[in-house]
């Protein structure tokens, strides 16, 4: 039958199913598809916290959602108009996040009674009446993956697997993504396994042709490419981004990247992204424990290297020694944290912002660090160059701030000119700096120290963890030498401030009343919630925060200019207590612990509230 075609401005879909249905690659290879198209785009998978949670329960359900857009898109959205359910258990887990009167596909052949009673209904609710208030499609993928493979020869276990990519084309059908982008993809992916490839491109063909050719479904959907600068473009997680940035800030240095860690979730996806860029000159080090991967990378500054270490919440407790040795011996190293929910083990695949006051004080004694922290995916390639721009040049250990959304989603991203990135001179020393004797802690302009390579002719000095001289670096125990050596170090790390680009403010009229203040992954969700709320009238400004310490020179005069200043975090409120406490303004915290983002319609509302 004739399709009609409907346009619209933005699509939110969410494919959930069991772990091992592959959601994920479903959702990436959508993705990449959409990019093709130009639509502007943000992704948010979804990883069960369960490693090995028993098939088809609630548990072990994994999703993926995006959003894409013919304008501007800022966050994966809020609540899909879309949901593709693999299973019961899918379903039950994500129905709630629907929007009301939003569209369901599921797999209607695995609606059988045990999968239901896996997945805790005690009816069908493709027939008791629960989907009423959506638009319901029910398609057996399963059984049609199967007729599509059987001339394949393969098992029918390895048939069904294909399904996936059943509900990839037939989506891709609906909202016309070009078919070439995933077939080149699974030739390359599968190129060497003949039977497995044949067997996804039936299915994901299978799902294409049953969208055309099916009277269930009568329209699809067009979302034209949205405006963006010229130049080239290449989706990226926050992961390869903030790899590639490392690299690049290797480069721009002129030091090879040494990195170490301990495999942990969610940072391990960039020792796995590092890893494979040994091309670069990039080596990288999987250490027995945190401890030793921090100890390694500090090992590698002191040599010379550009020392990198990573981790997320737990492993930071580990590494708090080492970074309190760091800061004494005042070297260059760059620990990358990938927030995660807490304490302890916490919600291990889930997002969070809680530990901004351990990076700011959960080091014994005083021992002052910067810290940047990205803002969205792409950004997080320009963060880990200014990381490693601090550090090298202040002779200082700086903390990377980034977290679970940012990791794994996923925006286009526009490749920058290499001739704009920002020069990193190492200045290592090359001689006695005082005469013909050499002061390792004899600072210059920026009170760095010097980078004295081992095994420099000349430059033969004592490092340790215990209290330094002042110039000399002999070890010291007097009290007057502490207090002074202690104040150097923290004046230092505030100098930065001299360095960094005053904190922007978005206030298009200049008299709004109310200033929302963020950092971090909240960038996006600000961003969508004050256009909603100015497209109702209301004036608010809004400003984000990259450098969180030091603080921008201008923070304190941002935040002391508006009569209300409401802070979003995915925390208790820890940057609402440090700019309550350094400004003295009465900061209204708006706070979200439930391991997932922040909502662009859950802060719209607060807005309006705050604002009366």
């Amino acid at each position: 039958m004739p399709k009609t075609v409907q346009e619209k401005e933005h699509v939110v879909i969410r494919f959930a199913g069991d772990s091992g249905d592959g959601m994920q690659l479903t959702g990436d290879r959508f993705t990449n598809a959409t990019a093709v198209l130009g639509n502007d785009l943000a992704t948010l998978p979804d990883f069960p916290a369960e490693i090995r949670a028993p098939a088809g329960t609630v548990h072990g359900v994994s999703a993926f959602q995006i959003q894409f857009a013919s304008e501007d898109v800022t966050t994966p959205g809020d609540h899909p108009n879309v949901l593709v359910a693999m299973n019961p258990a899918a379903l039950k887990a994500e129905l709630d996040s629907v929007e009301k009167g939003g569209t369901i596909i599921v797999n209607e052949d695995a609606f059988i009674q045990r999968n239901l009673e896996k997945a805790g209904y005690t009816s069908d609710p493709l027939a008791d009446g629960t989907l009423e208030a959506y638009q319901v499609y029910k398609v057996p993928m399963t059984a049609i993956t199967l007729r599509a493979t059987e001339h394949l020869g393969i098992t029918k276990r390895d048939a069904e697997r294909s399904k996936n990519m059943f509900a990839l084309g037939l989506v891709s059908w609906m909202y016309g993504r070009p078919t070439d982008v995933t077939l080149n993809w699974l030739e390359s992916k599968f190129g060497g396994k003949k039977q497995i490839l044949e067997a996804n491109v039936a299915a994901f063909k299978a799902g294409y042709n049953f969208g055309e050719t099916t009277e269930l479904f009568a329209t699809t959907y067009k979302v034209k490419p949205a405006p963006a600068r010229p130049g080239t473009y290449r989706n990226v997680a926050g992961a390869q981004a903030l790899a590639y940035g490392l690299v690049a800030a290797s480069h721009q240095a002129g030091v090879p990247l040494f990195y170490a860690s301990y495999p942990i979730t969610p940072a391990s996806e960039l020792l796995h992204e590092l890893s494979r860029l040994k091309n670069f000159g990039v080596r990288t080090l999987q250490a027995e424990d945190e401890i030793a991967a921090a100890n390694v990378a500090l090992g590698a500054s002191f040599a010379g290297l550009l020392g990198v270490t990573g981790t997320s919440g737990p492993g930071m407790d580990l590494k708090a020694e080492t970074m309190g040795l760091a800061v004494a011996l005042e070297l260059p190293m760059v620990i990358v944290d990938v927030q995660r929910a807490g304490p302890s083990t916490g919600l291990p695949t889930k997002t969070e912002q809680g530990d901004l006051l351990l990076s700011m004080f959960g080091r014994h004694g005083e021992s002052p660090m910067p810290i940047v922290a990205p803002y969205s995916p792409a950004n997080c390639f320009d963060a880990a160059i200014e990381a490693c721009r601090i550090a090298v040049k202040y002779r200082t250990p700086v903390i990377l701030l980034s977290d679970t959304f940012l990791s794994n989603s996923s925006e286009p991203w526009l490749i920058p000119d290499v001739g704009s990135l920002p020069a990193i001179d190492p200045n290592f020393a090359a001689g006695p700096n005082a005469g013909d004797e050499f002061m390792p802690y004899l600072r210059d302009e920026h009170l760095a120290r010097p980078w004295a390579v081992p095994g420099t002719p000349g430059l033969r000095h004592r490092i340790g963890g215990l209290e330094k001289e002042d110039g000399t670096g002999d070890i010291s125990y007097e009290a007057a030498n502490h207090e002074r050596m202690t104040h150097l170090r923290a004046a230092k790390v505030e100098k930065i401030a001299d360095d960094i680009p005053p904190l922007p403010v978005d206030d298009p009229d200049g008299d709004a009343e109310l200033l929302i203040l963020g950092w971090g992954s909240s960038s996006g969700t600000i961003r969508a919630a004050a256009r909603r709320v100015r497209r109702q009238g209301k004036k608010v400004a809004t400003a984000h925060l990259f450098h969180l310490n030091p603080l921008p020179r201008n923070a304190g005069d941002v935040v002391t200019a508006y009569p209300k200043v409401l802070i979003p975090e995915m925390n208790m409120g820890q940057l609402a207590l440090l700019i309550r406490g350094r400004f003295l303004v009465d900061a209204r915290s708006f706070t979200k612990v439930q391991g997932q983002p922040i909502f662009a319609d859950e802060l719209e509302a607060e807005i309006l509230k705050v604002i009366g």
